[in-house]
């Protein structure tokens, strides 16, 4: 079981993603902007940030970046619906990126894949 933090700014999205995390197995924090999910990030440890990558506010990509300044190691991975953001995300080291719309297996399957790394 690993301990994730979600931020994804769409709420039926967060809810969708974090009840398939936690039906297998995982702890899930969610969030619904950047800023909250960083503010988190500061008072506890996480095994992986998995993040929308276009919100408003504090994006993604912006997230990532000071979470791995936070918390080196952090796994991350990107969510998003938009080809050209994933592009930008990719500037992340390590990261992954899952495209809109996919499976929640699929979601599972890259989640696990990415701890197990």
């Amino acid at each position: 079981m690993a301990k994730i933090l979600l931020a994804e700014d769409d709420q039926s999205m967060r809810s969708f993603l974090a009840s398939a995390l936690q039906r297998a197995g995982h702890d899930v924090v969610s969030f619904g902007d950047g800023m909250s999910a960083l503010t988190r990030l500061h008072e506890e440890d996480f095994d992986l940030l998995l993040a929308d990558v276009v919100m408003p506010g504090l994006d993604g990509v912006e997230l990532a970046r000071r979470a791995g300044d936070a918390r080196p190691g952090l796994k991350v991975m990107f969510i998003t619906g938009f080809a050209a953001v994933a592009l930008r995300a990719r500037e992340q080291p390590g990261a992954r990126i899952l495209s809109k719309p996919f499976h929640l297996r699929e979601l599972v399957q890259e989640v696990d894949a990415i701890l197990a790394a």
